[in-house]
């Protein structure tokens, strides 16, 4: 494939052409919610991109486009970016590229403004999933055929790693932890894996699904691990302090209807969004293991979800064709949140230390606690540093 065919075209809609998308209201949806039309096929993978000012997507249709969240126009068009369906779509953290990869066994970094092909690499099979390292360095992705994990320099296009021995099936996901350090992986051989970059070998291995790992996500303190199967459930691992080795994992409580397609942690970790081949997408309270919220309106499977950076909306993609963004702002003020809240005796207050929201149970006395378990142990193990101090001073 030469240099003219890598090219993309960058299609600027005439206005009188440009989709439009306007806040919505559905009687299942329970939420306001704001419908993005403008694919002719299921829509695999949306991310918020700029500060959530935009939406990268990227469809079976064989386009990816960048739309404008206020006003619901199409800003980029890429028309030429895959020859075949495309899997998934993420952009760097400085906004100025994104990596696809699809059905036609490429993975590829693209030019944001310009549109021009930086570099391409093939894998023997369909390209599953690829992402950027937060570092924006290197570009991970995963196929299926040979199982294989590629590494990439994400500028050069040099093959850094070729790892074909992490899983025994089709990758499903991949991703790099929130240091760069690892790699992350599930496979339809109901496994998710850690692979250490510097040792490169596998040092954590996840099971308990009885059917295809489909999904997961880390939280950004790399604290708790989750996982979304073809067998309808989501896995909460406590990967902080290994406790799932001998305890297993915590599920989340009353799942979807469908297999779980995707996950994502909220920023501040303490919520999960969940979308399933049910056609609904669901907000969870991660610590209490009790579903928030569920949202329905799409007319076929949820392919792709994920939170805004500000937690106040859910961002979600269909076989339906369409994008959603779920006003949740307000969600804890709905009548069957507060409900649930009661049944379960829970109380929402904020960290005194941090400021952080963070959940009691009626077991606990509320007026004996003020600050969120992960600054109490900060404040533990701050006194037990004083402490060996003073000893070996002494």
């Amino acid at each position: 494939m030469d240099e003219e065919e890598l090219s993309v075209e960058i299609a600027q809609e005439e206005s009188e052409g440009r989709t439009t998308a306007t806040w919505e209201h559905e009687d299942l949806a329970q939420l306001r919610i704001k419908v993005f039309r403008g694919h002719l096929d299921s829509v695999r993978s949306c991310k918020y991109i700029d500060n959530d000012q935009k939406i990268l997507s990227a469809s079976d249709d064989k386009t990816i486009k960048i739309w404008d969240v206020e006003t619901g126009q199409v800003l980029h068009n890429y028309t030429r970016c895959h020859d075949s369906i495309i899997s998934q779509a993420n952009v760097n953290d400085n906004g100025r590229r994104f990596v696809s990869c699809g059905w036609d066994k490429k993975v590829a970094v693209w030019d944001i403004e310009s549109g021009n092909c930086v570099w391409s690499g093939q894998h023997a099979g369909i390209v599953t999933s690829c992402n950027f390292s937060h570092d924006g360095k290197y570009v991970v992705s995963g196929s299926d055929l040979d199982n294989t994990v590629k590494i990439w320099d994400s500028n050069t296009g040099d093959l850094i790693h070729n790892v074909d021995d992490i899983h025994t099936s089709t990758i499903t996901k991949c991703m790099f932890a929130p240091g760069d350090d690892k790699i992350i992986t599930t496979s339809m051989d109901k496994t998710a894996k850690f692979f250490d970059l510097k040792t490169l070998k596998v040092t954590i291995t996840v099971q308990g699904h009885i059917n295809i790992i489909s999904c997961c996500d880390i939280s950004h303190d790399e604290r708790k691990f989750a996982t979304g199967s073809w067998d309808k459930t989501v896995n909460i691992w406590d990967i902080a302090t290994g406790s799932y080795r001998s305890k297993g994992p915590g599920q989340l409580c009353g799942s979807h209807d469908g297999s779980v397609s995707s996950c994502h942690f909220s920023p501040d970790g303490l919520q999960l969004v969940t979308g399933s081949y049910d056609s609904t997408v669901c907000v969870w309270d991660v610590d209490n293991r009790v579903q928030k919220v569920k949202l329905q309106g799409h007319d076929d499977w949820v392919e792709d979800v994920c939170f805004g950076s500000d937690q106040k909306s859910v961002l979600s993609c269909s076989k339906d064709r369409t994008i959603r963004i779920w006003n949740v702002e307000e969600a804890d003020k709905l009548p069957v949140v507060l409900e649930r809240r009661k049944a379960i005796g829970l109380k929402i207050i904020k960290c005194s230390m941090c400021g952080k929201p963070f959940s009691l149970t009626s077991l606990e006395n509320y007026k004996d606690i003020s600050v969120c378990v992960f600054c109490r142990m900060q404040n533990r193990e701050q006194t037990m540093l004083e402490i060996m101090n003073m000893v070996d001073e002494g």
